[in-house]
């Protein structure tokens, strides 16, 4: 028996599940016979879900992290639970600490077998950034709350919805110029179909993985300016980069606008920190997953930027 075929007929929470990552991870479980409930604030967002799965393969519910009772409701019955839910504000605290702590007090009260925690690289709770410092603050709410829990730090996750490539791709394909902050600023990013296989293995043997904690990141450490050159060569475009100093950058952060994209402060603080793996826990190969190179999907789907879009030439190397 695969590892996937070990979640069949078992019930998976998402809370969040309806979101850029919740999509594939409950595909793969879907895919693995699992039964997959997804909570979100308003459930409706997600029923594009459910020609995934087989009749009553499904469930959808009504379930807002800041509300425990409703975060009660929605964990019930369940054999695991995975909490996705995040903010780039203003209620860091709320959603990424305090409401993560509900979900885990909820699930253990429940008899939840397994809890699984998507967090991120960089979480620490003494970090400068609101969405690091409340990720790490609510990585140990979950080991108080449900100590067995998994917690799975994802470098910056890329895929065809994504709001990461997809900014910049698009930034490069309608602006003559491109200025980049923090262009040294270091990345892993990493495949979203290898986390959601990572979710899935997680859960497929709870007990092995008890209580550990794993970066997910993907085969290569990208630069900022790096990153934007690479993208403008894959849509055939050939903007002026120009490399903005700090203190520009910071000034532009306080603004909260950045030519042809919003910076929020917080995402500015979290520039000064590189985005890599420490290499001082397990990563994707202990879970058997080869990871995913940006390089071998991502142009699948950034061929909408190009000129022609998918009749576009791409520019040779």
């Amino acid at each position: 028996m695969s590892q996937e075929a070990r979640v069949k007929d078992k019930v998976v929470t998402l809370i969040g599940g309806g979101g850029f990552l919740g999509r594939y991870i409950a595909q793969e479980l879907l895919a693995a016979g699992a039964r997959v409930r997804i909570a979100e604030r308003d459930p409706r967002r997600a029923w594009f879900l459910k020609p995934l799965g087989g009749l009553g393969q499904t469930q959808f519910a009504a379930c807002d992290v800041t509300k425990p009772d409703t975060v009660a409701r929605a964990v019930a019955g369940s054999d695991a639970v995975v909490y996705l839910v995040g903010t780039w504000g203003p209620d860091f605290k709320g959603i990424q600490q305090d409401g993560l702590r509900a979900a885990a007090e909820a699930a253990k009260a429940a008899g939840v077998a397994a809890f699984v925690d998507i967090s991120t690289i960089g979480a620490d709770p003494e970090s400068d950034s609101k969405y690091y410092a409340t990720k790490g603050a609510g990585e140990s709410a979950v080991r108080a709350a449900f100590p067995d829990a998994v917690i799975l730090r994802p470098s910056v996750v890329f895929g065809p919805e994504d709001k990461f490539i997809n900014r910049f791709a698009a930034m490069v394909a309608a602006m003559p110029v491109v200025p980049v902050l923090k262009p040294r600023a270091r990345f892993q990013p990493v495949h979203v179909v290898d986390v959601a296989k990572a979710v899935t293995r997680v859960l497929a043997d709870p007990g092995a993985h008890a209580g550990k904690t794993y970066e997910l990141a993907g085969p290569e450490v990208i630069g900022m300016a790096e990153l934007i050159g690479w993208l403008a060569a894959s849509v055939g475009r050939s903007p002026a980069v120009i490399e903005l100093p700090d203190i520009a950058g910071n000034a532009l952060s306080m603004i909260g606008f950045l030519p042809g994209a919003p910076i929020k402060r917080d995402q500015w603080k979290m520039l000064q920190t590189d985005n890599v793996a420490t290499g001082a826990v397990p990563g994707l190969s202990a879970l058997g997953i080869v990871p995913t190179p940006m390089e071998a999907v991502a142009p699948g789907w950034l061929v909408r930027y190009r000129k022609a879009g998918r009749f576009g030439v791409r520019a040779a190397a």
